[in-house]
């Protein structure tokens, strides 16, 4: 005998097997059919095969603004716009030739509906076809996505416009995936969109950095923005730093979904801004040094005039001993005092016209005679022309060369050579954008330079601070190189260094030159410079600040560039551009692969490539090892659009 459950009956066990046949057949009665049609928030059309409208559910009423009963028995072209009849009526004939039941929305592409008043408007539509007692039928499912199309070309607009924007502006989500990267971080990083969306941000171009990045994160999650700096990376490896502003962007529930980010770059701000702090701190160190030597001087004065006293009281050798060295060294103090004020004071003196020529062969004649015999000192001048004179103090210029000098001969404890050179240098306004002191105009230059220990890159900062010294105690007081700078600062003129530890220095000293005594030829106009015709030149120094400027020069005249950091970047952009690139301007110099590196690896590629060495020491080798590769032109920095141009025009000169 069959068990049944203690709660339900034969009965009942049979009407929950029938309910479901019951309630399909309430479903597809004709009522419940339209209700279910009607209920749909999409526009429901059925059309036979003339395509005469056979069905218009409620949605399709208020889509197109016109009553089912208006509707039904008319030709659908009724609502599509006239110019894209044709295009229907094909369509609808290849989909039925097809024999496919359905395709699916958006399947059409975006097209376009017609309102009963004429109005036309973007809708989205899926199409089914269906027989049924031998008649075709085909039933339309239409979404009007009007709105959608206002966000997305309002959303295309915003993209639009932040591609426009100078600022590097990018989106990224809570896990720092990146969604958005303008036109502008193409530019800053060196990545395209199609390479970074997606990308982790932190992996991307903060790195080592990562530590400031997080703290930034949490404060613009619990606060909903931050502002700051940071320091980040570009593609090809370069540090720099970013003013960054960041706010958080919610959803329509109030719930974070990504940040937005735009960024700055500041690095050249910063670094000037460094010089003008350094500058600020030599102004307050040397107001500082002045108080303190002049209250010094008063103190050593009545010293010494009381050890003069006593000199002549004083009878027994060991007393006037111990007075005589009293003596000297309150004098030797007395002479450190006057270097404090030199600079404190800013060394003003008498300004008077100077032939530099002169000036220098006396000090190289004092040289000769007072520095040791392992020592060579030259001085060497153009023979060609007249050079510039000069308006100046020729005391203080001789104690500026002098100390140069001895500060070369420190350098070189085992003998070696000095070089004093003279020339009349002429700068532009592109050289000057590359020096912050530097003004366009007329100069005569003294170039010191000794092939002894170099300096280190880190102390080139603060070699000119007072009081700096990397000498041994008591060897040095630190104020020859801040004098230095004082007296040809207060001549108007500017210094440049340039050192490679175990390859020697470069002091280079521009006075500007006096117009009284420049040659009437000098005064004229500067010759025409020669143009450019779209030759493509790359030029390779990490200096970036030469790179713009040599970049924007060259452009200027008729040149198109590419630019490399140093000479793996430079391998890389000449494989893609070989065909391309007439002339590879090189610095000599660079971390990562230098100039003679960067010569032999493009030389593999290309033997008939043509290369400007350039280099700010003169005498380390450098030109030499260049002349062995093959290089014909050499510029010694830093060297005016005049002489790049020249050069250029030179060596694309037909042969």
């Amino acid at each position: 005998m069959q068990k049944h459950d203690s709660h339900t009956t034969p009965f009942q066990e049979d009407d929950k097997a029938a309910r479901p046949l019951a309630d399909a057949a309430l479903l597809a009665s004709p009522t419940h059919l339209a209700s279910i049609i009607n209920s749909a928030m999409d526009a429901i059309l059925t059309v036979d095969a003339t395509q005469h409208i056979v069905l218009f559910n409620e949605s399709a009423e208020r889509m197109f603004d016109c009553p089912a009963q208006e509707a039904l028995g008319q030709r659908l072209d009724k609502f599509i716009p006239e110019r894209f009849r044709h295009g229907h009526h094909q369509h609808v004939q290849n989909f039925g030739d097809t024999h496919q039941t359905r395709r699916s929305m958006g399947a059409l592409g975006t097209v376009f509906g017609q309102r009963a008043n004429g109005e036309e408007f973007p809708i989205e539509a899926s199409i089914s076809q269906a027989s049924a007692e031998s008649n075709q039928f085909y039933t339309v499912i239409i979404r009007d996505i009007t709105q959608r199309s206002k966000i997305e070309a309002l959303l295309k607009e915003k993209a639009a416009l932040l591609d426009q924007a100078q600022d590097a502006i990018l989106v990224r989500d809570l896990h720092d995936r990146i969604l958005f990267w303008n036109k502008s971080a193409e530019r800053l990083y060196g990545w395209t969109a199609e390479e970074v969306i997606g990308q982790n941000v932190r992996e991307l171009i903060y790195q080592s950095h990562l530590h400031p990045f997080e703290k930034a994160k949490q404060i613009v999650l619990a606060n909903g923005e931050w502002v700051g700096e940071l320091q980040q990376v570009t593609k090809n490896g370069k540090e720099l730093i970013a003013e960054c502003r960041w706010a958080l962007v919610r959803d329509e529930h109030g719930k974070p979904k990504s940040i937005l980010v735009i960024n700055t770059d500041i690095t050249d701000r910063k670094k000037l801004e460094a010089q003008f702090l350094r500058a600020q701190r030599m102004e307050s160190i040397g107001t500082l040094a002045g108080g303190i030597a002049h209250d010094l001087n008063n103190l050593l004065s009545p010293i010494l005039m009381a050890i003069q006293l006593l000199q002549r009281k004083a009878s027994d050798d060991e007393s006037l001993r111990l007075l005589k060295t009293l003596r000297v060294n309150a004098e030797r103090g007395g002479e450190l005092i006057k270097h404090v004020l030199a600079f404190a004071r800013g060394v003003e003196g008498e300004r008077i016209g100077l032939q530099p020529k002169h000036l220098i062969r006396e000090i190289v004649k004092v040289l000769k005679d007072t520095l040791p015999k392992s020592i060579d000192v030259g001085f060497a001048f153009p023979e060609d022309q007249e050079l510039w004179n000069i308006k100046g103090d020729a005391t203080q210029i001789h104690q500026v060369i002098m100390n140069l000098c001895v500060n070369a001969r420190d350098a070189m404890p085992e003998g070696g050579k000095i070089k004093i050179t003279l020339d009349n240098r002429t700068f532009d306004e592109n050289y000057a954008r590359m020096h912050l002191e530097a003004q366009p105009g007329r100069y005569v230059v003294i170039v010191v330079e000794d092939n002894g220990i170099g300096i280190a890159a880190p102390l080139l900062d603060r070699i000119f601070e007072p009081f700096f010294t990397t000498k041994e105690q008591g060897k040095g007081t630190g104020l020859g190189l801040s004098t230095v700078l004082g007296i040809v600062k207060s001549h108007g003129g500017f210094i440049n260094v340039y050192s490679e530890v175990g390859r020697g220095t470069t002091f280079k000293l521009y006075f500007p030159a006096s117009e009284a005594g420049l040659a009437k030829g000098w005064l004229e106009e500067a010759p025409e410079l020669p143009l450019g015709n779209g030759e493509v030149i790359l030029v390779v120094d990490d200096e970036e600040s030469i790179r713009e400027v040599t970049k924007s020069t060259l452009q200027a005249f008729g040149y198109a560039v590419l630019t490399a950091g140093d000479g793996t970047e430079a391998v890389a952009l000449y494989a893609q551009n070989r065909d391309t690139i007439k002339v590879v301007l090189t610095d000599m110099m660079m971390p990562f692969m230098d100039g003679p590196a960067t010569i032999r690896a493009l030389r593999k590629m290309d033997a008939q490539v043509k290369f400007i060495a350039s280099s700010g020491l003169t005498d380390n080798g450098k030109s030499y090892e260049a002349a062995d590769l093959g290089v014909k032109i050499f510029l010694n920095k830093p060297y005016t659009a005049e002489k790049l141009l020249q050069a250029l025009a030179e060596i694309l000169k037909p042969s």
